[in-house]
């Protein structure tokens, strides 16, 4: 008797993510973003162009500088790469800005909104979204508006998706401003480059299938390198959509595509009419740093300063710092035992002892020089960073750090954050912004006078008719 197969019902189609997302791409016009919204975005890339100029003269940054000169197609007439004398075609110059920008890992920070998102950060959103726009618009001579209308648009995509997307693409080792951030930077690139419909269903699918970067490399130039590629990657996406290139309708969605493959699955609730309803930026928002170090250290850090300050604490007072988070930050604040700036960034025992030692951490703190430094290593073995019931329960969509000190009198001092400074519950004022953005152009060794002239442009970059009236000050 032959055997019978039992049939099983077809699994429910997903919804038409990637032509919903398309849809949002092609339609968005400058009318849609708020004031509020602007200016919040305005404020991301003055950011992120400083950032730029910093990360140009970071040793990452010097490595990919050679590495592009050498391939012999620098012009006279190209792409800016910020902070150097370089002009490349725009693919090129997006890879290099975007890494710069993520080279001190100082870029702003997207948060979450369900309480399942891996302690309430997905994406850096401006690394990725704002070097391919930048690129693209000064090549073709295009507005400032445009420009910005496009970079709101690829960080809007790029936030989304992260907020979509399993927890298990960030927790089983990807990273996603590297890999969402493809998908943003070639959204912001469609935008840019006034792609249709089709033509931009076809760039997201590209850019989703050249999606990656394992959080592996955490700690080394490889994570810089991430929000490099990601910018290259939505140039390449956009531009060769363009051309005709083919590419699957649904590559967000498909049971092969990038949800399904790099995460198990997805939220649709999560992105589903939620395109701009409300943008990110105005909830659940944006952070910047105040400091050049991984955020899951930036609570910790706002918690240690005030507690210093308030009890005037030396380090010779200290007998021991314990650190308290919930068990996800552990998992990305790998090193524990520094050697180096790019291990500090990624260690919370050296964001503590720095702090302690010099009352900030900045630029000139996180080198490698400091980082080896007798009394530095020295305090680094008086804390310990592991997890806490407290911080656990408070749920991954926040950073709660419970720290407490104990001083060599016996006396115990204790403090707690859920967020750090320059978060939307705590943000930087436009002024503070403002002398990070000097403090990276010095760091650049630009002249103050270069570096007013241009955050004066970035405050009104939304005005110029072209925005190569700022990315030619932005060469050296």
């Amino acid at each position: 008797m032959a055997a019978t197969i039992e049939s099983k019902p077809a699994p429910a189609k997903a919804a038409p993510i990637t032509d919903e997302v398309a849809a949002f791409v092609v339609q968005t016009r400058a009318a849609d973003i708020a004031k509020d919204v602007a200016h919040l975005g305005k404020r991301s890339v003055l950011d992120g162009i400083g950032l730029a100029l910093a990360g140009a003269a970071s040793q990452c940054g010097h490595i990919a500088q050679r590495y592009l000169a050498n391939l012999g197609i620098a012009a006279d007439e190209g792409s800016t790469v910020i902070g150097t004398p370089l002009r490349l075609p725009a693919r090129f110059a997006a890879f290099a800005n975007g890494l710069a920008i993520h080279a001190d890992d100082y870029d702003d920070t997207q948060l979450a909104v369900a309480k399942d998102r891996v302690y309430g950060l997905l994406t850096h959103p401006t690394a990725p979204a704002l070097p391919p726009v930048l690129a693209l618009a000064e090549r073709g001579r295009r507005s400032g508006a445009d420009m910005m209308l496009a970079y709101q648009v690829g960080v809007e995509v790029e936030c989304k998706v992260a907020e979509a997307i399993m927890p298990r693409h960030y927790q089983h080792g990807f990273h996603s401003t590297a890999t969402c951030g493809s998908i943003g930077a070639a959204a912001g690139a469609a935008k840019l480059l006034g792609l249709d419909r089709d033509a931009t269903r076809r760039a997201l699918s590209i850019g989703a299938t050249q999606a990656g970067g394992l959080r592996e490399n955490f700690g080394t130039m490889t994570k810089p390198f991430h929000a490099g590629r990601a910018c290259e990657n939505g140039v390449v996406a956009a531009e060769i959509a363009a051309l005709g290139f083919t590419a699957s309708p649904n590559g967000l969605e498909a049971d092969r595509g990038f949800f399904r493959a790099a995460g198990g699955g997805f939220d649709p609730g999560a992105i589903e009419g939620k395109l701009g309803k409300p943008w990110t930026f105005h909830f659940p928002g944006v952070s910047i740093k105040p400091h050049p170090s991984g955020s899951l250290t930036h609570p910790g850090m706002a918690v240690m300063m005030e507690l210093i300050r308030k009890h005037d604490i030396k380090p010779q007072q200290v007998r021991r710092v314990a650190v308290g988070t919930n068990h996800n930050m552990p998992n990305a604040l790998i090193h524990h035992r520094p050697k180096n700036e790019l291990q500090a960034k990624f260690s919370m025992e050296f964001c503590m002892a720095i702090l302690l030692l010099e009352r900030k951490g900045g630029l000139e703190q996180f080198t490698d020089e400091v980082v080896n430094r007798a009394d530095v290593q020295a305090l680094i073995e008086k804390v310990n960073f592991g997890v806490h019931a407290e911080a656990e329960a408070a749920g991954f969509d926040k950073m709660t750090t419970i720290i407490e000190i104990e001083l060599t009198d016996g006396k115990v001092i204790k403090g707690r954050a859920d967020f750090g400074k320059g978060s939307p519950a705590n943000p930087m004022t436009d002024d503070e912004l403002a002398e990070k953005f000097r403090q990276c152009a010095s760091w650049a060794k630009f002249s103050r006078e270069k570096t007013e002239a241009v955050l004066g442009l970035l405050w009104k970059i939304d005005q110029l008719a072209d925005v190569n009236e700022l990315t030619k000050l932005l060469r050296v």
